[in-house]
């Protein structure tokens, strides 16, 4: 097994792949398979998978095949989706709204446990059965609660302040709305960045040149 540092970055970013495909295959009654069946499901290479799995010990057996149920746990662990990690979403906008109503937290690994904005008529209101609470809490709520991964969905212009206190606060990891580089002061922090935006001129990219 590979250790933590030698495992490549892409290696890291197809193991969610690999859990949710093997979680569809479960569903659909399926109970154990070879890497060559997964490899075809996926538009991957046997060697691939086997490659990628090996990082982290392997799992399967030749000739046997993946056991689908053991598989997708051993994977949930490596991606400590059994961790249940406490989660804030800063700014209960159109889109913060549809995060928190519409993910289903629990199954990715974490618990979104507060919501919070500076727009005082939002305060008070609920979403995912949530009350929104004004953002002046914040420092409180996080001594009593200790949340380790933030979700922003704020303005750019507002980013870098509340990514400065929120760090103060013992906030780790951060799920990232805001189109602020965050490491940019912070390097020791964990950032996934999404860039809507992005994403469909990737599709219009694709459509102009095919």
């Amino acid at each position: 097994m590979a250790k933590k540092g030698e495992i490549s970055v892409s290696v890291i970013k197809r193991l969610p792949r690999y859990y949710r495909f093997i979680g569809e295959l479960i569903k659909e009654g399926t109970v154990r398979i070879s890497s060559a069946d997964l490899a075809k499901r996926m538009s991957l290479t046997a060697s691939q998978i086997r490659q990628d799995l090996n990082c982290f010990g392997g799992f399967g057996q030749q000739g046997y095949g993946y056991n689908l149920m053991e598989l997708r746990d051993e994977i949930g662990k490596i991606l400590g989706v059994d961790r249940g990690y406490k989660t804030i979403l800063i700014g209960a906008g159109n889109l913060g709204r549809a995060i928190a109503t519409h993910m289903n937290f629990a199954e990715y690994g974490c618990d979104l446990i507060g919501i919070f904005d500076s727009d005082k008529s939002k305060v008070g209101e609920t979403a995912a059965g949530l009350a929104i609470r004004d953002i002046s809490e914040i420092g409180s709520f996080a001594e009593e609660n200790n949340p380790v991964i933030a979700i922003l969905c704020i303005p750019k212009t507002a980013a870098q302040d509340i990514a400065d206190m929120l760090v103060k606060l013992g906030i780790k990891a951060f799920w990232n709305f805001s189109h602020y580089d965050l490491t940019v002061k912070h390097s020791n922090i964990i950032v996934e960045n999404v860039h809507l935006g992005d994403s469909i001129m990737l599709l219009s990219y694709g459509i102009t040149n095919s």
